[in-house]
């Protein structure tokens, strides 16, 4: 779910879908059987794709030991 302060219903959705987009080539990264939690803040609504994926890269970079990235 996306918070009605990245924008109005469309562009919450476009949000959403690149985020998963993004996600889904990162997933094979995580331990198994780990749950994650994305955040979608207002600038979100206006990033390019490109800029998201390397938003949740930097986050998966904090997150992960060195030798998962």
């Amino acid at each position: 779910m996306v918070g009605k302060s990245v924008g109005p219903a469309v562009v919450r959705n476009q949000v959403k879908r690149r985020l998963r987009a993004v996600l889904r080539t990162r997933l094979d990264r995580l331990p198994a059987g780990s749950v994650l939690v994305v955040r979608a803040l207002p600038p979100a609504g206006t990033a390019r794709s490109v800029a998201l994926a390397a938003d949740v890269d930097a986050g998966l970079a904090r997150l992960l030991p060195e030798g998962a990235r």
